[in-house]
């Protein structure tokens, strides 16, 4: 009798635990540097997940140079903040293993003034501010080419870019480099600035305002990162679904701050 008991005793063990094992919820750690991608995330993509059974910890820091790091340590499994060539560059400088997941809706950098209405002010010692990591402040000066204010090597690079590969075209501009998250409350400071899209947008202000916009080549769109090891883990994949579903497309484009922003071309099909 008492076999009979402990061997049923067993039996349940072995139901509960596989029910347990069933009800277990996956985590999911996402990381975000300062601007609207977290916002995104949040009202865009975590009710989805949530749907989907994940327990989803959103983590923001204060400077996007911190993200990857954690990612390396292993406190977020994704983020979205930082584009294909900062990532790659990241990688190199780091031996980080990172992988392009997803395409965000990202937004371009902007060229702004609160000094001048147009460009036509521009003129010899005009300032423009910069941003002072490498590949930001390559897609800036991009800009300024396009408007052909200055002239850019062509084998300038973009994660080792530096000013030494610019030189005047029709304006000696002079330049002030500054962290990206400054150039917007600096401009009363310079003639004009050029601003990550991020920052414009969570200001309030609407990138189709600006004097120049970017043409933001595929390098520098906004992207959801992940380890490589995770690129296939059904979680991941998931996250994929997520930021290329029409659910969240529906909630970008009934937004008007985002107005001006690249979208995934994974949209088309939907």
């Amino acid at each position: 009798m008492k076999k009979k008991l402990f061997a049923l005793l067993l039996v349940a063990v072995a139901i509960l635990a596989a029910c347990s094992g069933e009800e277990e919820t996956e985590t999911i750690t996402v990381g975000f540097g300062v601007g609207t991608y977290e916002e995104q995330f949040r009202e865009g993509i975590l009710p989805i997940l949530e749907e989907q059974g994940y327990e989803v910890d959103i983590e923001v820091f204060s400077q996007n140079m911190q993200v990857n790091p954690a990612m390396d340590e292993g406190a977020i499994d994704a983020s979205v903040f930082q584009s294909t060539a900062y990532m790659e560059g990241i990688n190199e400088e780091l031996g980080i293993e990172m992988e392009r997941l997803a395409f965000a809706p990202g937004a371009p950098q902007s060229l702004h003034s609160e000094n001048h209405d147009s460009l036509d002010a521009v003129e010899d010692g005009t300032t423009v501010a910069l941003p002072n990591d490498p590949v930001n402040q390559e897609r800036a000066v991009r800009i300024l080419e396009d408007l052909g204010w200055v002239t850019v090597e062509e084998d300038a690079g973009t994660t080792d870019f530096n000013l030494n590969s610019v030189s005047p075209d029709e304006y000696e501009i002079e330049f002030e480099v500054l962290d990206p998250a400054q150039i917007l409350v600096s401009l009363e400071d310079v003639d004009y600035g050029i601003i990550n899209g991020n920052y414009i947008a969570e200001a309030g202000m609407r990138i189709a305002d600006g004097l120049a916009i970017e043409d933001t080549p595929e390098e520098h769109r906004i992207i959801v990162s992940v380890l490589e090891v995770d690129l296939d883990e059904e979680w991941a994949q998931d996250l994929k679904a997520a930021y290329e579903s029409e659910e969240f497309e529906d909630y970008i484009t009934g937004e008007s701050r985002y107005d001006g922003f690249v979208l995934p071309e994974a949209w088309d099909n939907n």
